[in-house]
């Protein structure tokens, strides 16, 4: 018998091969949490979190872009232990738009809208529509700083998508608290994964940030799992900032 604030629930990770989700499993895992841990394509570090983990994890492989694909990893995940009591949607990508070129302007906006949109917008149907037949149920949504301001004129179309689960995360939180389904939004800034790797010690950056660090993924993750708990239902509906001050509202 796990124990911990999530002991004996079952959370889907999308994205968990590395970065946010992986850290989001893992301190999950550390709260008695039965992992489901969802990769795209990274199927050596999917396992060797599995392996780190150990117990209580179950490893799904899917191409989010698809949504077949994307119901069959719903299903899955459902399936390993008769339902999912919590959805966190971490999987996505900073893609570029470019506004100089037709082609790559419009397959940016159908990659953003497709990934960072519209399938974790497809997994939090499947959730609400399973979480009704357990009684309630919590998505963690992972959008971004640009969904409030904005992304650079490279990717305008990510900021424009993560602008779009920000506002389904509020429309869940309002139209389905009277069913126990509670929906909560994290908002990170620069984190420490593949998408900052560049940034060196010395970057003139880093010196501009309040902190003069890159946000952790682990900090990520644990208002990932405080939330996921259920332990503040009254914050249903929130978007929590984890940007060091870099960006403050």
């Amino acid at each position: 018998m796990s124990t911990g604030m999530l002991a004996e629930k079952t959370v889907l990770v999308t994205g968990a091969s590395r970065g946010i989700g992986r850290a989001t499993a893992e301190v999950l895992h550390r709260e008695g949490a039965h992992i489901v841990l969802h990769y795209g394509n990274d199927k050596d570090s999917a396992q060797a979190t599995a392996d780190k983990l150990g117990d209580r994890v179950h490893l799904v492989q899917g191409n989010l872009r698809d949504p077949a694909e994307r119901q069959r990893v719903w299903a899955e995940a459902a399936g390993w232990r008769d339902g999912i009591d919590v959805l966190v949607n971490n999987a996505g990508a900073w893609l570029a738009s470019d506004i100089d070129d037709t082609e790559a302007w419009q397959q940016g906006w159908e990659a953003n809208y497709e990934l960072n949109l519209l399938a974790p917008a497809d997994l939090c149907r499947d959730a609400i529509l399973g979480f009704r037949k357990r009684g309630g149920g919590i998505i963690v949504n992972v959008t971004s700083r640009s969904a409030h301001r904005g992304d650079d004129a490279e990717h305008l179309a990510y900021g424009a998508a993560k602008g779009g689960l920000l506002a389904l995360t509020k429309g869940i939180a309002r139209g389905y608290a009277k069913e126990n389904i509670l929906a909560y939004a994290v908002a990170p800034g620069w984190v420490a994964t593949d998408i900052s790797a560049h940034i060196s010690p010395d970057d003139p950056m880093l010196a501009g940030l309040p902190l003069g660090e890159v946000t952790p993924a682990g900090d990520v993750a644990e208002v990932i799992t405080f939330l996921a708990s259920g332990r503040s239902r009254h914050t249903t509906g929130a978007t929590i900032d984890i940007t060091g001050a870099d960006y403050v509202r």
